[in-house]
């Protein structure tokens, strides 16, 4: 009997000391969760129950539990390493079948899928079309845009300036955008069609010989669009006219190709103050097209296409996932757990809300095992090996002791 409670011992020791190597085998693994032996005595039961003067029959293995704390975040150059600080884990696709992970190193296939290491697919709620939202009803394949982005075309300016009060008309009362002394001040700035291509406008402004009052020429490419428009503030230097402070010029039809510019000026900003000339804003809402330059993803896990025309497209919200319990979830290797009927029914969300945690763009969470601490175990394992390898020794010894009685 009491060989075979040391080798209980020598077996949950053994055991003790593997589950201590795998940890430490895996200090430097990505998402790795690191695991824990425990025991649990083992008693002979008689059909009547247990005997007040039993002995125990030793000990063995009682599970092997995971611990999910949380690793360190550590950050990377790489875009598409992504880290969860807090709950949740990723969902992917193995061929379609649901997998989760912590492991956050994901790169792009050929076809643009981002994969993690094992070729498993990350998961998203895919954006609604013409809105910041994102459908939470299904999940799709985060696949990274490859084209180009489209171009908009321009169809407002905003026209935030200072007219010096103390203006007077110019030499020259004829207006002659190639006289510079026909007019007072001029701005210019880029604007684009429906194509993407860019254009020069430019902003022509005269002062009348009425007090408060200017004239206002807008040119597209050099041809004139509007003009004179009128524009006239109080005498306490605000905007009077125009009406609502918008002047819509009219139609420009570029050589292009592209549809006509409809563009409308907004001069609700501008004043007529002090003795200065200033632009503190001139804006408008085109853009040409644009190519990718890289992926970002936030806070709570939407994922960016950042292109080079300033512009970005959602390509989804990432898709987390928590469980009942996350203990009772398998391991299947490459960084990845399966659900089981003991974990209970994955719970799916999204960074930041409920439960789950914040995302990380170009950090990834390292291993949560402690080194010191399980080189503290190992030791501790290996005492109690010997220690049961002694009381072998030490009952072959009674042993042989009782067999030499003559």
């Amino acid at each position: 009997m009491t060989f075979r409670t040391a080798l209980s011992g020598l077996n949950a020791a053994a055991s003790d000391l593997n589950v201590t190597s795998h940890n430490i085998a895996n200090v430097a693994t990505v998402g790795f969760k690191l695991s824990r032996a425990e025991f649990a005595e083992v008693f002979a039961n008689s059909p009547f129950g247990l005997s007040r003067t039993a002995i125990g029959a030793g000990t063995r293995v009682a599970n092997v539990a995971q611990q999910f704390g949380q690793g360190s975040i550590e950050f990377t150059d790489n875009a598409l390493d992504i880290a969860i600080s807090g709950g949740g884990f990723f969902r992917m696709s193995d061929g379609g079948v649901a997998v989760y992970s912590r492991a956050g190193n994901f790169s792009a296939d050929r076809d643009g899928f981002v994969i993690n290491p094992a070729g498993h697919r990350l998961q998203v709620y895919p954006p609604i079309t013409g809105t910041q939202n994102f459908d939470t009803g299904r999940l799709q394949d985060l696949q990274i845009a490859v084209g180009d982005a489209a171009p908009q075309a321009t169809t407002s300016i905003d026209v935030g300036l200072n007219l010096p009060a103390n203006a007077t008309a110019p030499a020259n009362g004829t207006f002659d955008p190639n006289d510079p002394l026909s007019y007072n001040h001029t701005t210019s700035l880029t604007v684009f069609d429906s194509l993407g291509a860019s254009h020069i406008a430019t902003l022509y402004y005269v002062k009348t010989a009425n007090p408060n009052e200017w004239q206002m020429y807008s040119y597209i490419d050099g041809t004139q669009i509007s003009g004179p428009d009128l524009v006239d503030y109080t005498n306490t230097g605000t905007l009077n006219t125009p009406v609502g402070g918008t002047i819509t010029l009219p139609p420009y039809t570029p050589t292009t190709g592209a549809a006509d510019l409809n563009i409308t000026l907004d001069l609700s900003a501008s004043t007529q103050y002090g003795e200065q000339f200033s632009v503190a804003e001139l804006v408008q809402d085109g853009y040409t097209t644009g190519r990718l330059t890289g992926i970002e993803t936030s806070p709570t896990g939407v994922v960016f296409a950042r292109f080079t025309n300033g512009q970005s497209l959602p390509l989804g919200q990432l898709a987390l996932a928590n469980f009942p319990n996350v203990q009772g979830l398998q391991e299947l290797g490459d960084n990845v757990w399966g659900e089981t009927f003991e974990s209970g029914q994955p719970v799916l969300g999204t960074a930041g809300s409920g439960s789950f945690g914040l995302t990380q763009s170009g950090a990834l969470e390292a291993s949560n095992v402690d080194l010191t601490e399980q080189l503290v175990n190992m030791i501790t394992a290996q005492r109690n090996f010997q220690a049961n390898a002694q009381m072998i020794s030490t009952q072959d010894q009674v042993t042989q002791t009782v067999i030499n009685i003559r």
